[in-house]
């Protein structure tokens, strides 16, 4: 197949590198041509996906039209927080009958839309599905055995994603639930900045593991209060992605939390990344739906202070330990807790 990637991050480069081992003929999309001679020249995404070699039958364009020509499929796979900007300058170029998946996690910071929410409203399109579970594009690039979820309301169009990116060292399940695995991919990069806070000050498996616990009480919350299905939230794009980001040197969030815990100032930490950390930016959004719907995320407050009101670190330890005790299990089937 023609095949078409817009974002040429780390994971829109590991992503174009596996589905050019399947031999498909794959081109990616940047916004900045020199930069993109610079990969082409190096055949090495040197900013976003170092040490990892490209094969020159990736091909590579700053020009949108271009890019979108004879696609067969289109993947976007863009920050949020350029996600809608992007998409307009693709806007009438992609035939709206074309298969299109998300790889994107996050949700709209102006809209509080989900990502595929996102491209149909400004793309017009017709098919589109979302890719997400846990799969750092480090490891996928280098042939690590992964495992993800297709999700679409069509379950034709989640079958068809399956079989394009499925191979002997990716695995792609399927799901007709988009909102849960779009849900579960967002929250958890926000809670994986509270568990790298607690490793920033030098505390040890007993909180990591609280953390990651109650985070996905939080991200369960959330996701059944938005209309999720619990068992997607219990799965690879929910629990799964939440460990992996939690606990893994190469999680940008959980990188963007030990620093936090060290005493550095967020300005200061962002300044110094050049790939995004997304749960920053969506620690604004979920924090903003959760107190409009009544959800409990304590944890997701905590992040949201530490992110946007400049609260110390020690300080919201204190706050979380501190909160009045109750049973463990307290959600009803809202989603909010009694």
């Amino acid at each position: 197949m023609n095949i078409t990637i817009i974002g040429d991050g780390g994971w829109g480069t590991a992503i174009g590198l596996l589905l050019d081992g399947y031999g498909h003929t794959v081109t990616l999309w940047g916004p900045f041509p020199g930069y993109l001679d610079d990969i082409r020249a190096a055949r090495e995404n040197t900013r976003y996906l170092p040490s990892i070699a490209l094969p020159d039958t990736l091909r590579w364009t700053p020009d949108p039209a271009e890019a979108v020509a004879n696609a067969e499929m289109v993947v976007l796979a863009m920050p949020s927080k350029f996600f809608a900007d992007v998409c307009r300058r693709f806007t009438a170029l992609i035939p709206p009958a074309t298969p299109v998946v998300s790889l994107t996690k996050g949700l709209c910071e102006a809209t509080h839309c989900r990502m595929s929410e996102l491209a149909q409203d400004i793309l017009g399109l017709e098919r589109i599905a979302v890719l997400s579970g846990p799969s750092h594009a480090e490891e996928v690039a280098r042939k690590m055995p992964t495992a993800v979820v297709a999700a679409s309301t069509d379950d034709e169009l989640a079958r068809h994603i399956q079989q394009v990116f499925s191979g002997p060292f990716f695995r792609v399940y399927t799901s007709a639930d988009p909102l849960g695995v779009e849900v579960g991919g967002a929250v958890k990069n926000v809670i994986a900045i509270a568990v790298g806070v607690s490793d920033g000050l030098g505390f040890g498996d007993n909180t990591r593991a609280a953390l990651i616990t109650r985070g996905l009480a939080e991200v369960t919350r959330f996701g059944i209060a938005l209309g999720a299905r619990p068992e997607t939230l219990a799965g690879l794009s929910g629990v799964g992605d939440l460990i992996v980001t939690c606990t893994s040197a190469h999680s940008r969030n959980h990188t963007v939390g030990v620093r936090l815990g060290q005493g550095e100032a967020i300005g200061g930490i962002l300044n110094t990344m050049d790939m995004v950390a997304e749960g920053v930016w969506n620690a604004k959004v979920i924090h903003a739906l959760a107190c409009k719907h009544g959800i409990a995320m304590p944890i997701t407050e905590i992040v949201h202070g530490l992110c946007y009101e400049n609260r110390a670190a020690t300080a919201a330890l204190a706050q979380l330990m501190s909160r009045d005790v109750k049973p463990e299990h307290t959600a009803g089937v809202s989603g909010r807790e009694r």
